[in-house]
C-alpha cells in the first residue's frame, strides 16, 4: 500500500534486514540433518556464500581459501592485483591512512592502467588450485576484456555494478547489449545488482544464471548520502524473487538465481536474505574481517576509487578472526561476526527446514 508522502508524492513502505525477523516453527531439526548446498549451473559449492570482488576482501589467495571452505571467491578483475605486480606495500599504505586522504589516495592508485597479462596470471593462480574460478567486470569494462578472461580461464563471469540495467542508454558510447553479450558466451554469467522486480525481469531475459540484488547498501557503501538512492534489502529481495517465479512461468521453466549483495553484515543478515528469498548471498565485511584478508582490518569498495564521485569509502571494521573461524567456526563471540555457515543452519533447524530452497518459504514478520 502506498504512503502519502506529501500531496504530490506517493511511495511504497520498503524493509530492511532489521525491519523483519523470523519466524520459529513448531518443528525443529538437529543443525547436522541440514544442507546449505548450494547449485548453480553445473558448479556446486557446499555453502551459499560468494566473496565480494573488492581488494579488501579477496586476493587470489583469499579466493582459493574461499573455494576450499566449500564457497566461490569472485576476483575483482579491475583491482589492485590486475594492475601491479606486487600490491602488498599498497595495501600496507591504505591501512595507515587517515579520514579524507584515504580517499584521494584511493583515487589515485586506483588510476593504475589495467594489465591483461596480470588479469590472466591471476586467474590461472587461482584454476591452478582446483577451485571454481570466477571474477568480476563493472558494465563499462567488460566488452573489452570479456574474451581474454574467459580465455584465461574463468569458470563464472560476474558483471557487477552499483546499479546495472539491460536497457542502458547513452549518447556518448554504444552500451552493452546484455542480451547479446551473454547468449555468445560459454561461461554462465551473473549480474547486477538491482533493486526492483522490473529491473531483475529484465536482467533475466537475457539469459543471466544469476542476478545480484543490492544497491547502495553495503558497509562501505554512501550512495545513498551522495545520490539518495538505496532500496531496504528485504523488500528488493522479495521482489526480484517474485520476478523469478513469473521469469519461470514464462520462460518454461529456466530458473535464474537470486543473490543478495548488500547490507549482510552479521549472521544473521544471511538468514534473513534467504528467507525472503536469495539463493546466496555475496558478502564483503564480514569476510574482510579475517586476518587473511587483504585490507588488514580495513574494507572499501570500487565506488571508493572513482575518479570523479565517489560514493564509497575506507572503513576500519577491524580483525575478529581466521577466515575459516568466520565461515565455519567456533565462534568466539556472540555478536554474528563468526560462524556464519553454523549461525544458518541453526536458524534452518529452529524452524524445521532441511535446505535452502525449503527456508525460503519460512514466515517472516515485521518487528
Amino acid at each position: 500500500m502506498d504512503i502519502e508522502i506529501g500531496k504530490a508524492k506517493r511511495g511504497r513502505r520498503a524493509y530492511s534486514f532489521d525491519d523483519i525477523a523470523i519466524v520459529p516453527s513448531r518443528r525443529t531439526r538437529d543443525p547436522e540433518e541440514v544442507s546449505v548446498s548450494w547449485q548453480i549451473d553445473a558448479y556446486r559449492f557446499d555453502i551459499p556464500v560468494l566473496a565480494a570482488p573488492m581488494d579488501s576482501v579477496i586476493s587470489p589467495a583469499t579466493a582459493i581459501a574461499v573455494g576450499k571452505a566449500g564457497g566461490l571467491g569472485v576476483l575483482d578483475l579491475e583491482g589492485l592485483w590486475t594492475r601491479y605486480d606486487d600490491p602488498e606495500p599498497l595495501l600496507d599504505e591504505v591501512a595507515t591512512m587517515r579520514g579524507h586522504e584515504a580517499t584521494r589516495r584511493l583515487q589515485q592508485i586506483y588510476r593504475e592502467p589495467i594489465k591483461p597479462d596480470l588479469m590472466s596470471d591471476r586467474i590461472k593462480q587461482v584454476r591452478d588450485s582446483g577451485v571454481t574460478v570466477a571474477g568480476a567486470l563493472s558494465p563499462q569494462l567488460t566488452k573489452e576484456h570479456a574474451q581474454a578472461v574467459i580465455s584465461a580461464g574463468l569458470d563464472l563471469f560476474v558483471i557487477r555494478g552499483t546499479t546495472v540495467s539491460a536497457e542502458h542508454v547513452s549518447g556518448q558510447a554504444e552500451p552493452l547489449n546484455l542480451k547479446r553479450f551473454i547468449y555468445e558466451l560459454d561461461v554462465p554469467v551473473i549480474v547486477g545488482g538491482c533493486a526492483t522486480y522490473q529491473a531483475a525481469l529484465h536482467l533475466m531475459r537475457t539469459g543471466a544464471a544469476g542476478v545480484l540484488v543490492g544497491f547502495g547498501g553495503g558497509a562501505a557503501h554512501t550512495t545513498r548520502t551522495v545520490l539518495g538512492v538505496a532500496v531496504p534489502m528485504a523488500t528488493a529481495i522479495a521482489d526480484v524473487s517474485e520476478a523469478r517465479r513469473d521469469y519461470l512461468d514464462e520462460s518454461g521453466g529456466r530458473y535464474v538465481h537470486v543473490i543478495a549483495d548488500g547490507s549482510i553484515g552479521r549472521s544473521g543478515d544471511v538468514a534473513k536474505a534467504i528467507a525472503c528469498g536469495a539463493d546466496a548471498v555475496m558478502i564483503g565485511s564480514p569476510l574482510a574481517r579475517a586476518q587473511e584478508a587483504p585490507g588488514r582490518g580495513f574494507h572499501w569498495g570500487a565506488e571508493a576509487r572513482h575518479g570523479s564521485l565517489p560514493r564509497g569509502e575506507r572503513v576500519e571494521i577491524g580483525t575478529v578472526g581466521s577466515l575459516d573461524q568466520i565461515l565455519h567456526g567456533p565462534s568466539l563471540v556472540s555478536d554474528g561476526t563468526m560462524n556464519i555457515v553454523g549461525a544458518l543452519k541453526r536458524a534452518m533447524a529452529t524452524t524445521g527446514y532441511t535446505d535452502l530452497k525449503e527456508f525460503q518459504r519460512v514466515e517472516v514478520v515485521v518487528q
